[in-house]
């Protein structure tokens, strides 16, 4: 049940995100200064950097290795990368790693791996998703966790991006 639950919270915040990006000019996607210093190619960006840790850890779960963690990670500790005294940090090197990529393909490299991300977790089975002993790599969390943990990050950023948007239409 919780798998069903969470995998539909995922596809319809996919949807709303898709919704969103269909409702936009061309300049609306690079524009600066939107939330904080991003704009919405910069915050998918990094919503692409960090989901890609997590489909490290879902396709390890699914074919039964140790996960393969992107290189923009240069070798640090997922755990010690989302920590939040390095978070200022570890965005800073996304941003900068991206920042040239246009906006056509940071959208396809972000619904790409967010579609792949919800395949690899459905087919995991939800024992193995509740499971927070099954993976040792992910230190006492269960890959639920990191499926809500993911729909959780895109939320808080959209919540923030509607709100952005909506302040610079009045």
């Amino acid at each position: 049940m919780e798998k069903a639950r969470i995998l539909t919270l995922l596809r319809q915040e996919f949807d709303r995100w898709e919704a969103l990006f269909a409702g936009l000019r061309e300049e609306q996607f690079t524009a600066t200064n939107l939330v904080g210093d991003w704009s919405i190619k910069d915050i998918l960006v990094h919503l692409t950097a960090w989901q890609q840790i997590s489909i490290a850890r879902m396709e390890a779960a699914r074919f039964n290795r140790e996960p393969e963690f992107p290189e923009w990670l240069a070798g640090m500790d997922p755990f010690t990368a989302e920590m939040e005294e390095n978070r200022d940090h570890v965005n800073a090197r996304i941003y900068l790693a991206h920042r040239v990529q246009s906006w056509s393909s940071v959208h396809r490299a972000w619904r790409d791996g967010f579609l792949k991300f919800m395949e690899l977790a459905e087919v995991i089975p939800e024992d193995e998703l509740l499971d927070a002993e099954r993976f040792s790599w992910l230190k006492g969390y269960s890959l639920l966790v990191v499926l809500q943990g993911s729909y959780e990050h895109h939320e808080e950023h959209l919540q923030s991006l509607l709100l952005a948007l909506n302040q610079k239409r009045k």
